[in-house]
Formats: structure tokens, sequence, C-alpha cells
């Protein structure tokens, strides 16, 4: 059993929690009120942000000493919106939220993951038609083998998951959420995932 902390209270953060809470660990959800997320932060072992991407930077460097020497799982794409609040536009072009993240938190160890399909996804995988791929991208081969373990705990199959390597391979996987508007208009509000076809 992991103690782990849920920053973000949404349909992403809310569906994590239920499913790692089920999977037997013991999950806590930082809500909004003052001091919250500090305090959530203080106590876990693993921290995950399933914050807004475009605020999740302020919010997790406020937190520089509560997520000291933690891991802390990265699953939001740092986006502007377009007026019908899907994804327009990267903020960090070039770059990405994880890699933004380990800068400003220099002593925790940021990976990132899940940032790929749609929410329902991360905590289902197998009720997609067709096999996800979940894709890994960190600077600590140990946080990212416990991140891995995580996911077997949400339903991934082990060759179901993707190391990348460094945290900077976090910006291509990032830009895929500019597939997410298109792909919706396309064939609607419906489960989906990127996946490496072999």
């Amino acid at each position: 059993m992991t103690t782990i902390a849920v920053l973000g209270n949404g349909r992403v953060g809310g569906n994590l929690a239920t499913a790692l809470t089920r999977a037997g660990h013991e999950v806590t959800v930082a809500d909004r009120t003052p001091g919250a997320a500090a305090d959530t932060a203080r106590t876990a072992q693993i921290v995950i942000n399933a914050t807004p991407g475009a605020g999740s930077l302020d919010r997790l460097a406020a937190l520089r000493d509560e997520l000291r020497d933690k891991i802390l799982v990265d699953v939001s794409n740092a986006t502007n919106d377009g007026p019908d609040g899907l994804p327009a536009d990267l903020i960090y072009p070039g770059s990405s939220l994880a890699e933004h993240l380990q800068e400003a938190l220099p002593e925790t160890r940021v990976v990132k993951t899940l940032n790929t399909m749609l929410f329902p996804v991360m905590t289902a995988p197998a009720t997609l038609t067709q096999t996800p791929t979940a894709f890994l991208s960190g600077e600590d081969p140990q946080a990212k083998q416990t991140v891995r373990e995580l996911l077997t705990d949400l339903g991934w199959h082990k060759e179901w998951i993707a190391d990348l390597g460094g945290i900077q391979t976090a910006r291509a996987t990032e830009a895929a959420i500019l597939f997410v508007p298109h792909v919706i208009g396309a064939t609607g509000f419906t489960p989906f995932a990127i996946s490496i076809a072999r």
C-alpha cells in the first residue's frame, strides 16, 4: 500500500483517486480550501498532479518544501483553451509542463504519464477496442518503476507501458493534446488514447 495525494478533484483527479483506492492504496484528495494541497502533499509518498495544466506550475512550485524527495506524477497538459473549452494551443511550445515542473522542483522526482488519452481510459485501458499505450517520461529510473507499478494497479499491462526516456520527452506526449479537439470533432466525446502499433 502506498500513500498517495491527488491534487485536483475534478473528473481526472476523482477518477484516479477512486481507482487507486480500489487498488488498495491510501489516497487523499486535496480540495480547494487554503492549505489543503500542502497538507495533503506533506503526508504522501506519491503526489499526483491532476490540476488544470495552465495553473499547475505556479500551484506546485509553491509546494516545493512539501514535495521534496517525493515522486510527482504529472498527468496534466498545459494548454490555452479555445472558445469551445477544448485545447487550442500549448502554453510551453518547444518545452513541456513536466520540464518546467522538474526545473522548479529540483528535489522532486517528476514522472509524466497518462496525458495522451481521455480521462476514462486512465483507469480502464482494457475497455478500448485496441491496445492503448501509456508513456513514461522522467529522469529517475526508480521513480518511473514505481509509477509503472501504479499503472499496473490501474489495469495497464506491462507491455502497454512505454518508457520514452528523460523528462524532455514529455514535450512530445504533451503535444499530442492537440489531437484531442480534432478527434472529438470527428468522432464525438468517446474515450480514446494514443497507441503505438507494431
